[in-house]
């Protein structure tokens, strides 16, 4: 799965944005091997090969990460999925929702891994891997996995669980309508990846918490393991905060129907993000 034995391919990564985070990765430790960028005066960056498409790079890669703006996704993605690429990672906002729905399709019928749109990323503390945007020294290496659908929630948490367990891996899913890997599937990520303690940072609107964590009960995560902690809980009902998907849309969008839900099935249920730090010691 994601690992330090990944090799990355950057799209956008000779622009402003693409190119800051660029170096970040690398810095952290994260292996870029190749960046694709319509920038035809840019043959290097960061000492790293610059293509106009992956299959001008002769070499496989398994991790791509786009920063390309939203008008090119679909086509960055088509490039990467036709040349073998399995983990795809797109930070860019306001992505079409017709691109975000066919992406998502091509993804399960090729066995793809999508992360995103509109997400920070993904994060490996242990292995010194990063293909986000996430401020990676609030991430202590530890034992607690993140699946989040708020980037600045997860930093913030993420923050407070490294003077303490530490964080294993942390994955954030994106806060639009349309997401490449829903909180169901993450926790299948995290099983296959052996993780058993998972923080979920959840949102207004939607049920994907409650469904995602009915099925990581079925899959063998026992609920004393799983703490939930949701944004939003002030929110007025049919008012968008931010996320596009994160709009209370009647009860079951509510945090008080999601926290209860979840306390039912045995879940431990926090109201700030400091309480994260302690929640596993009981």
């Amino acid at each position: 799965m994601f690992s330090a034995n990944d090799r990355v391919c950057v799209y956008g990564g000779t622009g402003r944005y693409g190119s800051f985070h660029l170096k970040k990765m690398i810095e952290y430790g994260t292996k870029v091997n190749c960046v694709v960028s319509k920038n035809r005066l840019v043959r290097e960056i960061e000492k790293v090969g610059v293509y106009q498409s992956l299959s001008q790079f002769p070499d496989h890669i398994d991790t791509a990460i786009f920063f390309v703006p939203a008008q090119y996704v679909l086509e960055a993605f088509n490039d990467a999925v036709e040349n073998g690429v399995k983990k795809i990672v797109v930070i860019t906002e306001h992505v079409p929702i017709h691109d975000s729905i066919r992406m998502v399709s091509i993804a399960k019928s090729k066995g793809v891994i999508l992360i995103g749109p509109n997400c920070p990323g993904v994060i490996h503390p242990k292995e010194r891997f990063k293909v986000g945007i996430m401020p990676e020294k609030y991430f202590a290496p530890g034992s607690v996995a993140i699946i989040s659908r708020s980037g600045t929630l997860m930093y913030e948490t993420a923050k407070h669980l490294s003077e303490g367990p530490g964080v294993s891996i942390a994955l954030g899913l994106g806060g639009d309508p349309i997401v490449g890997t829903n909180v169901a599937e993450a926790f299948e990520v995290l099983k296959s990846m052996g993780y058993d303690k998972v923080l979920l940072i959840g949102e207004i609107g939607g049920e994907d918490e409650i469904r995602g964590v009915e099925h990581a009960l079925k899959i063998g995560f026992e609920p004393k393991n799983i703490v939930a902690f949701f944004a939003g809980r002030h929110a007025p009902e049919g008012k968008r905060m931010g996320h596009a998907g994160a709009i209370i849309e009647g009860d079951r969008g509510k945090i008080s129907f999601k926290e209860n839900y979840l306390k039912n099935l045995g879940v431990r249920v926090v109201k700030f993000p400091w309480e994260v730090l302690n929640a596993w010691k009981n």
